[in-house]
């Protein structure tokens, strides 16, 4: 449950909303297998058994293929794998309940089990992992515990030993915990799934040798996931050795993230609270990218002094626009970023200016000042610092009327966090602004329509507002498309910037006003991108 949940908030903010979702299936799968009658809880167990291999392999093809597009069809589908999986794990745990005398302790123990999840995937699994090991390790478990596996049959024989005193039920489980661990077929379950994972390396890195290009390396890829995802099923089914298919699913799991992680160049790769980020480079060109989650955070080219911005901030996008279009220098004298990431908009400062960071997570500066993943905070003209904290709460600290500009250029993953687009917060930003000062918000995003939320807000607060979406990539390097909102008190504070005709005022929603974000109200639905 907090695994699936965690996937599902990573590109999108994590609201309440998408956190019920989860529990309350969760809940609903202990309804439905402790209900009452027998017959339909018989039944629908056995329907998700069935199903239980083929949703999760397919929940498994997606993850390794990286697919992320459409969002909401991959969270339906990723929340009805775990439905599922909850429903046969949990219908097992119903059919072995004990007598009603014991139903005190069992339930003890079932609660007990949960706390230790949760400690496992909120305390352990940070520390243990560089990436987001749970949630692929919880589905290989589930794939593990399916029922008919050698586990289920050791758990079912010692049960089968509880009226026996206890010098001989400890004598007859070891008995048979070693009888099936020396059975030819179980030690022939452990090993071939080891040489199959060799073999599924061995054909993914056979491409370079066959000296495919990237477009048939993909192909490549795709074609011995799909045979190894197909064998699973076979071992699932058709084999009846359904331990099989779980440690060949794990197989599957860990020759192809292994694999992509030594094909994409990583040079580093660590996980803190807030997520996982990862830089690969391209050997060649010297080209870093940062990653966290799915979405890459910032880039350079290196070998360029002083560096040259690139990527959502290339001078030719609508950030460098702005920067020019201001008509005071003093303006951007003092500048405000809220978010580091790879430290890129430190290069649009000039010399002489001083420029504040403000970043919640102390693994992303400590990547932005690692001179060998990128060099924007050392190299770039101006000063910059960085202090650590929620944008918003260390903001509040900054004396009022202290910037020229302030950017807000705030991800996790893919998400935005609500409460930096809230009245509330465009309050404190003006307040903390000049009085011709600037505010700008990179709202570039895969899955939501946010331009209609600031200009509601600007709308709100009696404001200027201009929005950008730039998709002049072409004869450009390294430059990728990006969508900015810039917000002013007065529209001459933006200089030139509302005649280009690159910028447009910014949209409003149908409802306007009357549903404006605040710190108590937030509608994510209405911004979902369902194309």
């Amino acid at each position: 449950m907090l695994g699936v949940t965690a996937f599902i908030t990573t590109d999108i903010t994590p609201v309440p909303l998408l956190w019920v979702i989860p529990l309350s299936l969760y809940l609903f799968s202990f309804v439905v297998v402790f209900s009452r009658g027998q017959r339909a809880p018989d039944l629908v167990h056995k329907v998700m058994v069935a199903a239980m291999p083929v949703v999760v392999t397919f929940l498994v093809l997606t993850i390794l293929a990286d697919i992320w597009s459409p969002y909401w069809l991959l969270i339906l589908l990723h929340l009805f794998g775990f439905f599922v999986v909850a429903m046969v794990l949990h219908g097992e745990l119903a059919r072995d309940r004990p007598p009603a005398r014991h139903l005190t302790e069992f339930y003890l123990w079932v609660a007990v089990g949960g706390v230790l999840g949760g400690v496992f995937n909120a305390l352990v699994a940070p520390i243990a992992f560089n990436t987001v090991a749970e949630y692929p390790l919880a589905i290989v478990l589930a794939c593990l515990l399916l029922p008919g596996t050698v586990l289920k049959q050791l758990l079912t024989r010692r049960r089968g030993n509880q009226e026996l005193g206890r010098e001989e039920e400890e004598y007859v489980s070891r008995q048979h915990t070693a009888d099936s661990l020396l059975e030819p077929r179980l030690l022939l379950d452990l090993a071939l799934p080891v040489v199959l994972g060799v073999v599924f390396w061995a054909l993914l890195s056979s491409a370079e040798l066959m000296g495919l290009n990237a477009e048939e390396t993909e192909s490549w890829k795709s074609l011995v996931i799909g045979l190894a995802a197909g064998l699973c099923l076979y071992f699932a089914y058709s084999s009846k050795r359904p331990i099989r298919f779980g440690l060949t699913v794990a197989a599957l799991v860990v020759t192809v993230t292994l694999h992509t992680g030594t094909a994409e160049g990583v040079l580093y790769e660590d996980r803190s609270f807030f997520g996982v980020y990862r830089v690969s480079d391209e050997e060649e060109s010297g080209y870093h990218k940062l990653f966290h989650g799915s979405t890459n955070h910032g880039a350079q080219l290196l070998g360029e002094t002083p560096p040259t911005p690139i990527a959502y901030h290339d001078r030719t996008g609508p950030v460098g626009q702005l920067f020019d279009a201001l008509p005071d220098e003093d303006t951007t004298s003092r500048v405000a970023v809220l978010g580091l990431g790879a430290g890129v908009m430190a290069c649009h400062a000039k010399p002489g200016e001083r420029w504040t960071f403000y970043e919640i997570d102390p693994l992303v500066e400590r990547i932005a000042r690692n001179s060998n993943l990128f060099t924007y905070l050392r190299d770039c003209p101006g000063e910059s610092e960085v202090i650590l904290g929620d944008a918003r709460l260390s903001l509040r600290e900054a004396p009022d009327g202290e910037y020229g500009v302030i950017v807000s250029d705030v991800f996790s993953s893919d998400a935005i966090p609500a409460h930096l687009m809230t009245r509330e917060a465009i309050d404190l930003y003006f307040q903390k602004l000049i009085r011709d000062g600037v505010l700008a918000f990179h709202i570039s995003n895969r899955h939501l329509k946010l331009e209609p939320v600031l200009g509601d807000l600007a709308q709100d607060g009696e404001l200027v507002c201009y929005a950008q979406f730039d998709e002049n990539t072409e004869n450009v390097p390294y430059k990728f498309g990006s969508r900015w909102v810039a917000m002013s008190r007065d529209a001459s504070d933006l200089g030139s910037l509302p005649d280009d005709p690159r910028w447009s005022p910014c949209v409003t929603s149908p409802s306007g006003a009357d549903y404006v974000w605040t710190d108590d109200f937030s509608n994510l639905l209405s911004t979902f991108n369902w194309n």
